[in-house]
């Protein structure tokens, strides 16, 4: 299988699990957890597709990509009652499929573009929108506004890949370097609360008291 295929694939599965124990957490239908399950799987994939014109959106060209998302979406309805944290084993799927799509946003925006700056905004936006989606529909907390370090890990991925790419390093040792990075670095976020220095100058007024 073609290295980016398997990263495109793993992705998918990773962000539909995601979306499926989102659905466990709300305690929804089967038709609950195949929805979220598809909107997580395939939205920031869909997202990227239509800023690069790349239409119709990868999931109607090969619908092998929702079959995945489904038969995730099943098998986590059946299974996720076994697991003690789902909220902690959807962050850690959610930071392994982040790792997986910065690497094939990167790759598929610099093959269509040809520009590294396309390719590292694709990439960030395919890592984050499925996740984003997710999160507002199940009514969770943002990943994107949690305090830990999540866009960043995106940002080095997808900028790793495309700069080693550049540098004519072979394509599988790219993405897995890269995807490694990417992961490090939001799996230590996790683990170690890393954080940026956050905005306290002076807090936000409420709209009411603003004249």
């Amino acid at each position: 299988m073609n290295p980016i295929l398997a990263f495109d694939y793993a992705g998918i599965a990773v962000f539909a699990a995601t979306g499926a124990l989102a659905a466990s957490r709300k305690q929804l239908d089967i038709i609950g957890f195949l929805f979220l399950a598809g909107v997580t799987g395939v939205g920031g994939g869909m997202f990227r597709d239509l800023i690069l014109g790349l239409t119709p959106v990868f999931w109607v060209r090969e619908p092998g990509y929702i079959l995945v998302c489904a038969g995730v979406a099943v098998l986590v309805f059946f299974t996720a009652h076994l697991f003690e944290s789902r909220w902690k084993l959807l962050l850690w799927l959610d930071a392994v499929g982040l790792a997986a799509y910065c690497v094939l946003g990167a790759q598929i925006g610099l093959v269509t573009t040809g520009s590294p700056a396309v390719a590292i905004v694709t990439g960030v936006l395919t890592a984050t929108f499925g996740g984003i989606l997710r999160d507002l529909l199940a009514n969770e907390p943002s990943v994107l506004l949690r305090p830990e370090i999540y866009v960043t890990a995106a940002l080095v991925g997808a900028a790793m890949h495309t700069g080693l790419m550049l540098a004519d390093l072979p394509l599988l040792a790219s993405a897995l370097i890269a995807a490694a990075a990417a992961f490090v670095v939001r799996g230590g976020a996790l683990k170690f609360s890393w954080t940026f220095p956050r905005y306290r100058t002076r807090p936000g007024r409420r709209p009411e008291d603003i004249p």
